[in-house]
């Protein structure tokens, strides 16, 4: 007889799988159809696989629902990047390769080109029958992209751009698809016309004939065996002087005539550039929602491990204790797993608001939406990224030699992940993106006070600073009761953390903009302070998400777990970052010393239900199946 069913893991897994639950429980059904990468595959043979898998993808159309339904997808980008995010339960290099595919070339050309590069190419990349590659970065400007030397110089007389590597710096560096697989490029390079440079803009151009070889003056190279993704050929590429027909370039923002005449509906050049890479911003929430699920894989496998193995006797007893019942085992494990559960939450609503904006069919025209948009997908991606990096870690130490052993999943897992904080935008650059941002909001803000309110505002910002100067514990925010238990006190001091940090980098960054003042030199200083401030703005909006998760569970017994779970990721925030508090007043000594106490007992009340939690993910359970979980 099968035993019932836990009311609240049918609870949780319902909230977990949100708007897009029909699409999640679709790739899951066909993950469990795909086989996993037998372990020990050369670099070759292991390449060929995720071909072989990406094709069994390309078979089932879940890749062409994020296009046009005009050419044969549904225009769901929102379920296009749950789906992506989900076979981070499989195999990573699977799901990088498929990203680049269908979200970075795919998507280039359908969100950069026009109809001319629509009707030609795009189902036959929605097919996988052209498979192609988004050469961006070069070896010399990764982060910097706005300043690539990759040219694409107009030929008026023969009507072609000349795509050209001017120097080894201009080498297009660790693009995927483009050691092995690739037939085509989104080349992105400096537009030159009538001897005037006009920025970076992006290029379609064939890199490999139909046999394989290389195009004339293109050269490509293989970046050869990596830490891990081993199943992704990235490669590099350098032109000589390549010509390409005048309609290569995709041309939705900008365009030349055939005479040379430059002409873009986006005037100013900087504003035109951010417009055009803000329109691939679904790379960075993808790699945020990859990286999710790989934490949650390895929280899986270490969790479930936990609770059966065991080590040393209770001497009260005399039988063996599993890991998972001492504390610093649950310290390595839960606090990982609410804050996984938080980001969970909040790379939802972030990928709700992307639907919203890009969606085909969308109405929102607002620019600071977009832009907006941008900013939280830097910030999350940096901090989900960071998060699924030292998560991953923890739970191949939480499963001692088991855990370092390759059938066990978890190496593998560590090694493929671990540069999701590099591509998609570095992460301190990312955290940087977002302080501009935020910067730039809170100017509006206090702008908008008039007089008086600015004058008030300042009183109250000069009084804090007095405050924290002295050590006088009368903080103008400071709040009369702390209780860590309870959600108000916990949204008030991480929403407080990030204000008064935001608040003190735009007062000590104000120098900057006097006339004759060393802005490198100000900016650098305070760096720092900037990575903080981001990241607290980040923490806020992430505790708002599991905040407001926790009050749509109509399970009574479910809310309550996850409350627990909200409690503790809250706390481990708090706790992460004491030192502040302590120093800037927020927190008394006992009360530090309280939220220590309230993770250690959240940490034991978690405990029973630990394993429940990490089924409610619902990954299935033939990417999830290894020695490590037989154990005796």
């Amino acid at each position: 007889m099968t035993a019932p069913v836990d009311p609240r893991l049918t609870a949780l897994r319902t909230l977990l799988d949100g708007r897009w639950a029909d699409v999640r429980a679709e790739v899951r059904e066909q993950m469990g159809r795909f086989r996993p990468v037998e372990p020990g595959l050369s670099t070759e043979d292991y390449r060929a696989r995720v071909l072989e898998l990406m094709h069994e993808l390309a078979a089932t159309k879940r890749p062409h629902a994020g296009f046009a339904p005009e050419y044969g997808g549904e225009g769901d980008i929102g379920g296009t990047v749950v789906s992506f995010q989900a076979l981070g339960y499989g195999d990573l290099s699977l799901l990088v390769k498929a990203g680049v595919q269908w979200g970075l070339f795919g998507g280039a050309v359908q969100v950069l080109g026009t109809s001319r590069h629509h009707d030609e190419y795009l189902r036959r990349i929605m097919d996988g029958e052209l498979l192609g590659c988004f050469a961006m970065t070069e070896t010399g400007h990764g982060s910097d992209v706005q300043h690539l030397r990759t040219t694409a110089t107009y030929d008026p007389d023969t009507h072609e751009f000349v795509i050209d590597t001017p120097e080894p710096g201009a080498r297009k560096d660790y693009i995927g698809n483009a050691a092995r697989d690739g037939r085509m490029a989104v080349v992105f390079a400096q537009l030159v016309t009538a001897g005037e440079t006009h920025g970076v803009h992006a290029f379609l151009m064939p890199i490999r004939d139909d046999a394989g070889t290389s195009m004339p003056g293109v050269t490509i190279s293989d970046c050869g065996e990596k830490a891990g993704l081993n199943g992704v050929d990235n490669g590099r590429l350098v032109f000589d002087h390549v010509r390409v027909p005048r309609e290569a370039l995709l041309n939705r923002f900008a365009d030349v005539a055939e005479d040379g005449t430059y002409s873009s509906s986006i005037e100013n050049e900087n504003r035109r550039f951010f417009t055009m890479l803000g329109t691939l911003v679904r790379g960075r929430i993808s790699v945020a929602g990859g990286a999710g699920s790989a934490a949650q894989k390895a929280l899986a496998l270490a969790i479930r491990y936990g609770a059966q193995r065991r080590q040393f006797s209770d001497p009260t007893t005399g039988e063996e204790v599993a890991l998972l019942d001492y504390r610093a085992h649950q310290r390595k494990l839960l606090p990982a797993l609410s804050t996984t559960y938080a980001l969970h939450f909040a790379q939802e609503d972030l990928v709700a608001e992307m639907h919203r904006i890009q969606a085909p069919g969308a109405v929102v025209t607002d620019e600071k939406a977009q832009r907006d948009l941008e900013y939280r997908a830097a910030g999350l991606k940096a901090v989900a990224t960071w998060h699924a990096t030292a998560t991953i870690q923890a739970c191949r130490e939480a499963c001692g030699g088991a855990g370092y052993l390759a059938e066990n999943l978890l190496p593998q897992l560590k090694a493929d992940s671990d540069v999701f904080t590099t591509f998609e935008g570095d992460n301190t650059v990312l955290l940087q993106l977002l302080a501009k941002g935020l910067l730039s909001d809170y100017g509006h803000r206090v702008g908008s006070l008039g007089p008086v309110g600015t004058a008030r505002f300042a009183a109250g910002v000069a009084a804090e600073a007095v405050a924290e100067k002295t050590g006088l514990n009368k903080l103008p925010h400071r709040l009369t009761k702390i209780d860590p238990r309870d959600a108000a006190t916990q949204r008030a001091l991480l929403h407080d953390r990030a204000e008064h940090l935001l608040a003190s980098l735009a007062r000590r960054l104000r120098p900057a903009l006097r006339p004759g003042n060393d802005q490198f030199g100000i900016f650098n200083d305070a760096q720092d302070h900037l990575l903080h401030a981001s990241r607290a703005h980040v923490e806020a909006t992430v505790y708002d998400a599991i905040a407001t998760a926790v009050e749509q569970v109509s399970d009574a017994p479910a809310r309550d777990l996850l409350a627990q779970v909200r409690d503790l990721h809250a706390l481990s925030v708090i706790e992460a970052d004491r030192a502040w508090f302590l120093e800037h007043g927020r927190l008394t000594v006992a009360e530090s010393r309280a939220v220590t106490a309230g993770v250690n007992d959240l940490c034991a009340s978690l405990r029973p239900h630990a394993r429940l939690l990490v089924d409610a993910f619902a990954i299935p359970e033939n990417w999830l199946d290894c020695p490590l979980l037989h154990v005796s």
